[in-house]
């Protein structure tokens, strides 16, 4: 059966030692120009806040999964899926899942099979739905042993409607390499 085509981003799933999924609360800098979807990989720059990550970051931090802050316009108290650009906030709190030893599942832009298990991948696209707050970045499928890639793969998804490895757009277990998170480098950012 071939697979849904419905990219997410990244969710957690698992911690790939048996511990809690946690998050933490990371700032972003008001008035940011570019949106942060649910599911998105974000960066720690040098300001100790987060932006959106771009393919090969090294500092990445983790996965978004959302924003609170005091609404401008309103002045109440207000929680998002999504970080809508130029928010004009003083105090963004992004919700980042930063433990880089969550195991985090993805969908392959192309067919992703077991061949590429513990190999390193990229992901691809940074954009997402403003009604829903959702990431459509995905698994960059054709950047497999890459020798550069953000993710290394571990598995192959048992979600029923898209574990197909012989169509695209197969779900994937991925982890972040060693050397493209904040928590696995060796230098400071």
């Amino acid at each position: 059966m071939a697979n849904i085509d419905a990219a997410f981003g990244f969710r957690p799933v698992r911690h790939i030692s048996g511990g809690l999924i946690r998050a933490e609360e990371i700032p972003i800098t008001a008035s940011y120009n570019t949106n942060i979807y649910n599911g998105q990989v974000v960066e720690v720059v040098a300001a100790g806040t987060i932006e959106a990550a771009t393919v090969g970051d090294t500092q990445t931090a983790g996965i978004f999964g959302g924003v609170s802050y005091t609404d401008p316009t309103t002045s109440k108290p207000t929680w998002s899926n999504y970080y809508p650009n130029t928010t004009a906030a003083s105090d963004l709190k992004a919700t980042v899942y930063t433990d880089p030893n969550i195991v985090l599942e993805g969908q392959h832009n192309g067919t992703g099979t077991a061949a590429h298990n513990f190999s390193d991948i990229d992901f691809a696209g940074t954009s997402g739905s403003t009604i829903n707050g959702q990431s459509s970045s995905e698994i960059a499928t054709s950047t497999s042993g890459n020798n550069n890639g953000n993710f290394k793969q571990i598995g192959i998804s048992t979600d029923p409607e898209n574990s197909d490895t012989g169509s695209d757009n197969t779900n994937a277990y991925v982890v972040f390499n060693t050397g493209f998170h904040i928590h696995k480098v060796v230098t400071a950012i």
